[in-house]
C-alpha cells in the first residue's frame, strides 16, 4: 500500500494495518488519529514520538522469541538469519531467551533485520548485564527501529 491508500483509509482500518506493525493499541490509535501523513518519513516520526514505556508491554506480548521457530510474517522476515545459524548458536539463543525471561520478565526484544544469529546472541548476553531500567529503555529503542522498518514495507512507495 502507498502512504495515499494509508491515509485514505477509515481510522478502524488504519489502526488495524499499524496492529500489524505494532500489537499496542494505544500507540496505532494515535498514529492513525495523526493521518494524513502524505509521506514516510513523516509517519514514521509520528510513530516514533507516539511510542512511550506504556506501550512496551502489550508490544511485547506480540514479539515471538528470537530464534523461536512459530515466528510468523514480519517477525520470521527480520529474523531469517536465525533459521540459517548452526544449531549450537540456536540453542545459545533459546537458553539465553530463558535466563533474560527470568531476569525480564518479557521477551528478548531487539531489531533483528540483517543482522547475525551470533551478533543477536552476543547483543542478548551484553544486554543480560543490564538493570532493569536501563533495559526497559533499551527494549524500547528496538522497538521503535522494528516499527520504523514494519512501517517502510506497510506503506512502501
Amino acid at each position: 500500500m502507498k502512504i495515499a491508500q494509508f491515509d485514505a483509509l477509515d481510522a478502524g482500518e488504519a489502526e488495524r494495518e499499524l496492529l500489524g506493525v505494532c500489537r499496542a493499541p494505544r500507540w496505532a490509535r494515535q498514529v492513525a488519529a495523526g493521518r494524513p501523513y502524505r509521506s514516510v518519513a513523516a509517519l514514521q516520526e509520528t510513530a516514533a514520538a507516539a511510542l512511550t514505556d506504556a506501550d512496551l508491554d502489550e508490544a511485547m506480548a506480540g514479539h515471538p522469541r528470537i530464534g523461536d521457530r512459530v515466528a510468523a510474517g514480519a517477525s520470521r522476515r527480520e529474523q531469517s538469519a536465525v533459521a540459517t545459524a548452526e544449531a549450537g548458536v540456536r540453542t545459545a539463543l533459546a537458553e539465553g531467551n530463558r535466563a533474560y525471561e527470568e531476569r525480564f520478565g518479557h521477551v528478548y526484544l531487539v531489531c533483528a533485520s540483517g543482522r547475525s544469529a551470533e551478533d543477536l546472541l552476543t547483543t542478548l548476553h551484553a544486554r543480560l548485564g543490564n538493570d532493569p531500567a536501563t533495559e526497559r529503555a533499551v527494549a524500547l529503542r528496538e522497538l521503535a527501529a522494528i516499527n520504523r522498518l514494519r512501517i517502510e514495507r506497510l506503506v512502501a512507495p
